[in-house]
Formats: structure tokens, sequence, C-alpha cells
């Protein structure tokens, strides 16, 4: 077996910036959320220049409102896609929620400072499609969509979470950017079998469909699991991840850290970790593959 390229990468944040470009860790990349270098020049697009000097980078964005039957925000697009062009990202990506929502004609639109899940819905999807048309016709690029960890769910969802995902593919040629540990968390929150859950909503996703994957850790609180990005990915979310890699191959892989965050070896050490889960999820891939039928 050769030996793999490295896929695993660790979220860049303000804390770390000057470390990271001191000690240059090998990484196959970092990735930093799109909306903290919107602004006109200044201290942190200059390290986001130094940092893509160094590293491919990835850009994941909060706030485009794929899912708004509000539209996308004009403002914030341009904003994106002048940092696109300036950057030329190894990958451009959202979240499947939406934070906008229509008023009263000729009121301004309702914004939430949260990622509300958008329905699974065939009405919710066609809005989804459309805005994320729009960005990429206006990138010049696809883009990925990120699983939500979700806290409720709509009284008139009707299509599962993976047909919702190969359907928005199908229709846009976007990808999805899996998050594994949020698949895990909505599991343990409805009660199921978290790993059981998780497999079977990656093995109901298309072959190809997977552009990057997260992986992040999750507190647990009496009655509640939380996605808080704030501690190392568990047993299960890892055993989780090697499903994953197994049906998917070597995708580029994220740790995921945002709350309380730890030095900058812990996250290298996570990037570690999932490089050897995923050597040993495709050398089974690999050997299952030899195998007759």
């Amino acid at each position: 077996m050769s030996t793999p390229s490295p896929i695993a990468g660790i979220g860049w944040r303000q804390p770390h910036y000057a470390e990271l470009m001191r000690r240059r860790p090998a990484l196959a990349f970092v990735e930093v959320h799109s909306e903290n270098f919107f602004g006109d020049g200044g201290a942190a697009l200059a390290v986001l220049d130094e940092g893509r000097a160094a590293y491919p980078v990835s850009l994941h964005g909060v706030g485009l409102s794929l899912g708004s039957a509000a539209g996308l925000d004009p403002w914030h697009l341009d904003r994106l896609a002048r940092l696109v062009k300036r950057i030329d990202p190894v990958r451009v990506s959202d979240h499947a929620s939406f934070a906008r929502a229509p008023r009263a004609p000729g009121q301004p639109v309702l914004h939430a400072n949260d990622l509300l899940p958008a329905a699974f819905t065939p009405a919710s999807l066609a809005i989804m499609a459309a805005n994320v048309q729009r960005v990429q016709d206006r990138l010049q690029r696809p883009i990925l969509v990120e699983n939500l960890s979700a806290y409720l769910r709509w009284a008139d969802d009707s299509l599962a979470e993976a047909d919702f995902f190969n359907r928005l593919a199908r229709r846009t040629g976007c990808g999805l950017l899996l998050d594994v540990n949020n698949l895990v968390v909505n599991a343990l929150n409805a009660g199921t079998d978290p790993l059981r859950t998780t497999s079977e909503v990656i093995d109901a996703l298309d072959a190809g469909i997977v552009g990057e994957i997260h992986l992040a850790g999750h507190a647990e609180l009496g009655d509640i699991v939380i996605d808080d990005h704030g501690s190392r990915v568990d047993a299960v979310t890892w055993a989780a991840y090697r499903h994953a890699i197994a049906r998917f191959g070597a995708v580029p892989t994220l740790i995921e850290w945002d709350t309380d965050l730890p030095a900058l070896d812990v996250l290298l050490d996570e990037a570690a970790t999932a490089e050897r889960c995923a050597a040993a999820a495709l050398q089974r891939r690999e050997q299952a593959e030899l195998v007759p039928a």
C-alpha cells in the first residue's frame, strides 16, 4: 500500500495565527471563517494572505443563509466573492440553514444570529437550490453545503436528510460538507444508537457527494447534547469517521475547535489521529476491493 497524501487540516483561529506561521506544521490545509475577513485591508486579511502562501485555505461561512426564503444578502455575497477572488481557496462552504426571514412588504428582512435548520421538504429544497445556484454562478465554482446539528425538527419534514442533500447536489452540482459530529449529536438527541444511525445516513448519501469532512467534540448537558466544538473528538465520532472514509475515500478532513481553544499541539494531535484513522479505513477499503465477489 502506498503512503497516502495528507488529508487532515485544522481550523486556524486568531490565538494560533503567529505560532502556525512560525512552526509551519505539515497540514493538508487550514480553514477559516469567511466572515472574519470581509473587511477592507487590515491585520486579519494580511495574516490570511500569509497563511494562503503557506497552506491551501478552505473558506467556511456561517452567514449566507442558503435556506432563506428571503433570498441572499447581496452585500454578503459581494464580500464573499471578493474574498474568494483574492484567496483562491481550495473549497468554499456554508450551512444548510437560514438566518434571514421575510417581513411585511417594504420592511427590512429579519436576521437571526443563529444557524436555524431548513425543513427537509420539496419547497425548502427548491429555495435552497436557487440560493446555492446563485452563489455558484457568482463565484464561478461549486460550493459545499454542510449538514447541521439541529435541536428541532419541522412538522412537515417529508424527505430523509440524506435524500435532501442528494437531491440538492444533483440539482445544483454542489457538494456536501459532511459534519460527522453533527450526525452523532443529532442521533444522541433523538435517542438512537449514534454509530448505527450515523452510518445509515452516510450509506444513503450518493457516492462522490462529499467534498470535505468536519470532526469536532460535543458536550453532553443532561438531557441534551450540544455541538460546541470545544473538546476532542470522541470514540463514536472517530468510528463514524472511519466508516465515512471507507465509504467515500480520502476526503479532506478538518479538526474543528471553536470554544475553549486549546494549545496548537492539541489540534495537531487530533489531525494526526484523523490521518491514522483515515489510513486504516482506506487500507480496509482496498483489501475489501481485492476480495473476489
